[in-house]
């Protein structure tokens, strides 16, 4: 009884930090800008770069281009990758942006570097470029009878579309906007401009109480519940509350609950942005510059989204609904059985089953990242953390390159997109190469020459090559029969 019990207070908790940490000024931003891809963007301009008949030399590195630019972890990543492979994109294309955004975005990219060292930061940002790109074209080679037949359901749905309308196009930028001002460690951003202090004697309490429910401790990764946190989590049970009454029927049109919904959700976002610290006898409630960058980004979307036809924002609000109805209920799943399998799990098991430059240990590294996921920014000082416990380099490279795209809540809500047959595939090959990429790393590490490595990674890309090859006369002989 007492262990089921700490099971369940980890899942609790987990979940508890996650919602008061992550979900609100990534991925709310993010089912919006989901949604207007969906809705508000042309198919060809999604085809034009990321299609399946778009040349590789293309499509690709647009794919790496547009993740690189995208400071958020693995599950904010999912509805965006939703949205531009429910609007068009090929499975490649799509799947190498689904791996390499949460691993080689510019932000995870440069804290890497600052904690771990530039040779790490150098070989992940390489790795994950390479290897993203290379996943990718196997998932549009195994796949390229289901990408023909949702290409074609794509033309169905969406072919009314001609080009986008300045106002759409100001919609989506003003999101992306949003996405950005408050996911960004700049210091505009993070810098307090002012504060005041709000006569609040039970809030200092109150923080005790929830440190003590949900530990704190960011050297090992946990990041507790913060009085601020309580409050977010109100306000997301209530946007969750008034969301299906007012954004289930949308495209019969709006309703009092609609705008309850979207002005909480705003509130939400202002709230989080700012800074509630507990004191002696008072809240002292900071204004930071998150805040007026995230309040001048919700300006912009309301601005724009004035000037968009009725159906078009009605569709906008619908798309973005479904992505939350089709995702969500997921990642909570998947972040409360990860808080429990972490009870389990522990960091020092890493010394003796991560501690030298072996294939199991490698292995190992990648299956530990399924159950101890940790989101962007947080899992570089946990990587920190498990190299001074004795992590070898390499595993820990191969964890880091594995963590974000296959940690449970990441393949449920992956395979609400794409299936599980397609899901499996791509866990396979994202487990495949994190081990390869680990080898190749830690035999540098340990001393591995530039030509035997270069060597090496020659051979491993002929065979895969090879492989491709083998693919592409199989797919083009199917398509002849």
């Amino acid at each position: 009884m007492e262990f089921t019990l700490k099971l369940l207070h980890g899942g609790v908790g987990s979940l508890a930090s996650y919602l008061a940490a992550h979900v609100l000024l990534c991925l709310l931003p993010a089912f919006f800008i989901a949604g207007a891809m969906a809705a508000l963007i042309p198919k060809a301009s999604i085809t034009r770069w990321l299609g399946r008949n778009t040349p590789a030399y293309v499509s690709y590195p647009a794919a790496a281009a547009a993740g690189s630019l995208i400071a958020v972890c693995s599950c904010t990543i999912v509805p965006l990758f939703a949205g531009i492979y429910r609007k068009g994109a090929g499975i490649g294309p799509a799947t190498t942006f689904l791996f390499f955004a949460p691993a080689g975005n510019i932000m995870a990219l440069a804290y890497t570097g600052s904690i771990l060292g530039p040779q790490f930061a150098m070989a992940r940002l390489l790795l994950c470029l390479l290897f993203g790109i290379v996943i990718g074209m196997l998932m549009a080679m195994m796949f390229w009878r289901d990408d023909a037949s949702h290409d074609a359901a794509t033309d169905t749905l969406f072919a009314g579309q001609a080009s986008i309308a300045p106002a759409a196009l100001g919609v989506l930028l003003s999101l992306v906007g949003l996405l950005l001002a408050g996911t960004l460690k700049l210091w505009p951003l993070t810098a307090t401009v002012f504060s005041l202090e709000w006569p609040l004697p039970w809030a200092q309490a109150w923080q005790d109480t929830l440190f003590a429910w949900v530990p704190f401790d960011a050297a090992k990764g946990e990041e507790g519940v913060s009085f601020q946190g309580s409050v977010l989590i109100g306000l997301l049970l209530l946007i969750a509350a008034t969301a299906w009454k007012g954004l289930e029927n949308i495209v019969e049109g709006a309703n009092r609950w609609t705008w309850l919904a979207l002005g909480l959700a705003a509130t939400t976002l202002l709230v989080a942005a700012m800074r509630l610290t507990p004191g002696p006898g008072t809240l002292e409630i900071g204004f930071t510059g998150r805040a007026f960058g995230v309040a001048l980004a919700l300006w912009a979307v309301w601005h724009f989204a004035r000037e968009l036809a009725g159906d078009d924002w009605r569709a906008w609000l619908w798309e973005a609904w479904r992505f939350v109805k089709q995702i969500f209920v997921l990642l909570v799943v998947g972040v409360f059985i990860v808080g429990m399998v972490r009870q389990v799990i522990r960091p020092e098991w890493i010394e003796s089953l991560a501690g030298s430059n072996t294939l199991p240990a490698n292995a190992v590294a990648v299956g530990f990242g399924v159950f101890m996921y940790f989101p962007t920014l947080v899992e570089v000082p946990v990587a920190r953390m498990f190299l001074d416990l004795g992590m070898h380099p390499g595993p820990l490279l191969a964890y880091l390159m594995a963590d974000p795209e296959l940690s449970l809540q990441s393949m449920l809500m992956v395979a609400a997109v794409i299936a599980w047959t397609k899901t499996l595939a791509y866990v396979g090959w994202v487990a495949v190469f994190s081990v390869c990429a680990g080898l190749l790393y830690g035999a540098w590490v340990d001393g591995l020459g530039w030509l035997p490595l270069l060597m090496a990674l020659g051979g491993f890309l002929a065979v895969l090559a090879a492989t491709m090859a083998w693919l592409g006369r199989r797919q083009t002989a199917r398509a002849s029969v």
